[in-house]
């Protein structure tokens, strides 16, 4: 049954229903009868689901529907007009417009209501509207409620909120049916048997299609098949790799998540075909570039709360949270015996986009410190529950990144030298490396210390080894799981990690970090800023946002020394070092994480490095929790937080009776066998 007959199936409950408020939506859009200013908001809310109702009707009539001109079109109208630029500032989707519109008692909830509806998008091209139809009731039930000249904030955000809570098991039905369901695979069905001869087919994956999608898709097409072919074997054996490096069974699992930019598609069918030489179903989700990062940041989108954390300040509560809970894992028991098989995603990342700023808008919504415990509690009580069913100690991973065109006029020649990157020698790598543990693993600590403007000072206290013939503290990470080649890491002994971490100038996860300054007191974050804002608290909320994840601390889960000087030289020669994605520019210096560490779930299975050792600093005394407590063990993030080489005066293993063994002297590898790896450094430092 191919996507859109599935949907069909799906929509018959909700048809009737579907065609009731699509007649009301019609009335509100031709002449709302409400009292402005509540009028043009309702106007235009309407109109936009009459809009999404005509997409869900015609691909169920014609799969091709979206294709061609009439993609472009709907490319136009659905995602770009009210996004673009200086549209954004007076569209209801913004929440300062709304709150300018409409007041500021209900701005921003009727900002967070319009974007449940772009959320809607995915769906009605697949001819699902059962979402669109829901959010469609709620406008009409909030259109009736201030109708009412007595009507109150209080009953519209009620209303709002009551809307979330009744409907969070259909949303955790969908949310996991998506992730381990077979039958309605959109993106699978364009990957695996659209026409790859021109780019009319982007337009129906019902995402925003730019001149980035359009470009890397000429780009690739115009390879030959022999280097495609190369790069989807890097990718998918990388997967391969990394379940023989853990010593995890993959025979026994028939599911992996390819997770793939759109305009890739000529080198992920490859990939594709070669996931099912080792009895794999790819379940595919495509993403493209987002056009407007302003609208992402202002609704508060992550990955870790896809709701919108700020927009659920209206409706998160403890009892929010325990239904979700409840129905998440109804759902996933739903699909446990699929969830059992799952090997792990395969993730294909791009790079190359104008670092990201944000503005700080008052008018946006903010959870309260409550919500903010709740919402941590959320991320972590889905993740321990997903866990259970995927069986975390059998699944890996892999992730690859490549620029897109957006990175300038060079585009070509750095997508030549990233390729070099991703297919360096990870034997040579892994000798080299290897000499690097065997000094670090002498060593009772490890000082890092910036130069010039970094004001880096922190202590590094490493795992003691009770047997070092036999047991390693650090990890020989080569190009399985984590592409490209060149980092050895450890999770370090937070008592005893003391100092100050600090960078000019990191991009983590879209967002551009100036000044980004940590302190740690016994691996603990304790104090932190950067410069991003004027307002000291502004600076503060930024990072608790978009590092911390709402929690009051993280800990140290990493220490890393990357070698990969290749990528290091590729970043200043094309002046791209704020571009690189954290998976390369955390192999291009000594790097921090803060969250969990890299053996999240996964730290009773015993790891090898090459030469056998195996490696023991798979704990630290927060993840050692999970004996006693799995709740305080886990913080569900990772960021990665790396020093350039050009920032760092020295990295030295101290050993237990206060001997120095230096690992860099101003951006330079010193330990005897690791000369190599300052080839590509040879006039930059």
């Amino acid at each position: 049954m191919n996507y859109y007959e599935f949907n069909k199936k799906n929509n018959e409950e909700y048809k009737e229903r579907f065609e009731l408020v699509s007649e009301r939506l019609k009335e509100i859009a031709a002449n709302p009868e409400i009292k402005a200013p509540y009028d043009a908001y309702f106007k235009k809310v309407a109109s936009f689901s009459l809009e999404l109702k005509k997409v869900a009707e015609g691909v169920l009539e014609n799969p091709d529907y979206a294709a061609g001109d009439k993609g472009r079109e709907l490319n136009e109208t659905i995602f770009i007009n009210e996004l673009r630029g200086k549209n954004y500032e007076t569209s209801f989707f913004n929440p300062t417009y709304c709150v300018k519109e409409l007041g500021q008692e209900l701005g921003g909830a009727c900002a967070a209501v319009y974007a449940l509806f772009r959320k809607d998008i995915s769906g009605v091209y697949q001819g699902d509207y059962r979402s669109l139809c829901l959010h469609s009731e709620l406008l009409v039930e909030l259109y009736v409620i201030l109708m009412d000249d007595d009507a109150t904030a209080e009953q519209f955000i009620e209303a709002i909120s009551s809307f979330m809570h009744d409907n969070i098991e259909f949303e955790m039905e969908n949310l996991v049916s998506a992730r381990f369901g077979r039958n309605a695979d959109l993106n699978r069905t364009i990957l695996m048997e659209s026409d790859l001869s021109n780019s009319d087919f982007l337009y129906k994956y019902g995402q925003h299609i730019s001149d980035n999608e359009l470009k890397i898709f000429e780009f690739l097409k115009n390879m030959s098949q022999e280097e495609l072919q190369s790069m989807a074997d890097t990718y998918t054996e990388g997967f391969r790799l990394g379940f023989i490096a853990c010593n995890k069974p993959l025979e026994k699992k028939n599911l992996v998540e390819v997770m793939y930019p759109i305009g890739f598609e000529p080198m992920v069918r490859l990939a594709v075909k070669n996931f099912e030489k080792m009895n794999l179903y790819s379940r595919c989700i495509a993403i493209s570039t987002p056009l407007n990062k302003q609208y992402v940041n202002d609704h508060g989108y992550k990955a870790t709360l896809p709701e919108g954390d700020k927009d659920m300040a209206l409706w998160l509560d403890k009892s929010y949270v325990e239904r979700q809970e409840e129905f998440y894992k109804k759902a996933l028991e739903s699909y446990k015996e699929e969830a059992a098989k799952y090997a792990g995603p395969a993730v294909i990342e791009t790079f190359g986009e104008v670092p990201f700023e944000p503005e700080s808008r008052e008018a946006n919504l903010k959870m309260s410190a409550k919500q903010q415990e709740l919402a941590v509690t959320l991320i972590s009580a889905k993740q321990r529950l997903l866990n259970q069913y995927i069986h975390g100690e059998e699944r890996s991973f892999t992730i690859i990144s490549y620029p897109i065109p957006e990175i300038g006029d060079k585009f070509s020649e750095i997508f030549a030298e990233t390729v070099k990157v991703n297919t360096l020698d990870y034997k040579k790598y892994q000798s080299i490396q290897q000499k690097l543990i065997d000094v670090l693993d002498t060593a009772d600590h490890v000082h890092v210390l910036g130069k010039g403007e970094n004001k880096t000072d922190i202590t590094v206290k490493i795992h003691e080894l009770k047997n070092p013939s036999k047991e390693t503290a650090f990890e020989n990470c080569v190009a399985d799981v984590n592409i490209p080649v060149g980092e050895v890491f450890t999770s370090p002994v937070l008592e005893g990690t003391n100092g100050k971490l600090h960078v000019t100038q990191v991009y983590l996860e879209g967002r551009n970090f100036l000044n980004l300054e940590i302190d740690f007191k016994d691996g603990m974050i304790c104090d932190y800023t950067c410069t991003n804002f004027e307002d000291e608290k502004e600076c503060k909320r930024y990072i608790e946002d978009e590092i911390l994840y709402n929690h009051e601390s993280l800990p140290i889960g990493e220490f890393a020394i990357g070698t990969n000087t290749t990528a290091y030289r590729m970043g200043i020669e094309y002046g791209i070092q704020d571009k690189l994605p954290i998976l390369i520019a955390e192999k291009t210096g000594p790097h921090f994480a803060v969250g969990d560490t890299c053996y999240t779930y996964d730290e009773d299975n015993e790891t090898f490095n090459p030469d056998g050792k195996a490696i023991v600093a798979r704990d630290n005394s927060v993840s050692i929790l999970r004996k006693t407590d799995i709740s305080k063990a886990y913080f569900n993030c990772h960021t990665d937080i790396t020093i350039p080489y050009n920032e760092l005066k020295s990295i030295v293993a101290i050993a237990k009776d206060g001997t120095e063994t230096p690992i860099i002297l101003d951006g330079r590898f010193v330990v005897p066998g690791t000369e190599e790896l300052n080839v590509p450094l040879e006039g930059l430092l």
